[in-house]
């Protein structure tokens, strides 16, 4: 199920990559060609890439995607950094649930002021919008890895907990 939903949300935030770079694409071309931008082009790409963010982070941290620094643990004992991905799975999902609470109180506070951006008058809670499941699944997920270990390998090479 949390695989489901993490292709789900992946498969959401590649629809708004493919938006922002039509969009950029179709901005540039027509400055070059007829001497006109799409209007408010920049507010709809920041829009989008904040909800973007949220939505890769569950399949990201589904499949370990994460950056690892292991410069002072690659001699370690496998069970030892099995232990250290363990805990930053753990802190991971702490993280990612405040990220999730928070955006979702900001989305809140952004609807409840009407809260719009200067050129269009887009609503600036539709970017809270997709970042609050998608850090909440996030969170699940690695609260997940964190108590019953990882699925798939790390790609440090270090061994399955």
């Amino acid at each position: 199920m949390l695989e489901r939903l993490a292709r789900l949300s992946a498969l959401l935030a590649g629809a708004l990559i493919s938006f922002m770079v039509l969009l950029t694409a179709m901005s540039i071309v027509g400055r070059e060609t007829v001497g006109r931008t799409v209007t408010g082009d920049f507010e709809l790409v920041g829009l989008a890439t904040g909800a973007a963010v949220g939505l890769f982070m569950p399949l990201c941290q589904l499949h370990r995607g994460n950056i690892v620094v292991d410069f002072f643990t690659s001699r370690a004992p496998a069970s030892f950094n099995a232990t250290l991905d363990r805990i930053g799975a753990l802190l991971l999902a702490l993280t990612c649930a405040l990220l999730a609470w928070r955006a979702g109180l900001g989305g809140l506070s952004s609807w409840r002021a009407g809260s719009t951006t200067m050129l269009l008058g887009v609503p600036e809670w539709w970017a809270y919008a997709p970042m609050v499941p998608g850090f909440g699944l996030t969170a699940v997920i690695a609260a997940q890895q964190a108590l019953f270990g990882f699925k798939t390998r790390a790609h440090h090479g270090g061994d399955t907990a």
